[in-house]
C-alpha cells in the first residue's frame, strides 16, 4: 500500500524559513521522481505542482513563483524527500503534499499533471503571516 507521509509546516512570518519532509514506502522509491504540490485555502482551488526532483536527484525543476527560494532533495537511504523553503511569502500559505507519477523523471509537463500525481494523507499546513 503506498503511503506518503508529510511532516514539518508551521506558522512563519513573511521571510522565514521551513523544511518540509515526506517519508515514502509501498513502492520503490529510488525508482521514481517526486514532487511536492500545495492546495492554497479558497473555494474552487486546484493543487499546484511547486516542485519535482527526479529519481537519481540530478534533475529538480520548480514553479516559477517559487524558483530561488525552495530547494527539493532526496534521501533514498531514508526513502525521503524534503522541501527547503526560504524567504517564506504569504502567498506560499497552503496544504503541502509530496506526490509521485510512478515515473522515473520530472519531464516538461510534471506541473501540469499534478492533479492525476499520487498523493496520500492529509499534507502539512504552511502559514505565513504578513
Amino acid at each position: 500500500q503506498v503511503q506518503l507521509v508529510e511532516s514539518g509546516g508551521g506558522s512563519v512570518q513573511t521571510g522565514g524559513s521551513l523544511k518540509l519532509s515526506c517519508t515514502a514506502s509501498g513502492f520503490p522509491f529510488s525508482r521514481y521522481a517526486l514532487g511536492w504540490a500545495r492546495l492554497a485555502p479558497g473555494i474552487g482551488k486546484l493543487r499546484e505542482g511547486v516542485s519535482c526532483i527526479s529519481n537519481s536527484g540530478e534533475a529538480t525543476d520548480y514553479h516559477d513563483s517559487v524558483k530561488g527560494r525552495f530547494t527539493v532533495s532526496r534521501d533514498d537511504a531514508k526513502n525521503t524527500v524534503y522541501l527547503q523553503m526560504d524567504n517564506l511569502q504569504p502567498e506560499d500559505t497552503a496544504v503541502y503534499y509530496c506526490t509521485t507519477a510512478f515515473r522515473p523523471s520530472c519531464g516538461s509537463d510534471w506541473f501540469d499533471s499534478v492533479q492525476l500525481q499520487v498523493t496520500r494523507d492529509q499534507g502539512t499546513q504552511v502559514t505565513v503571516s504578513a
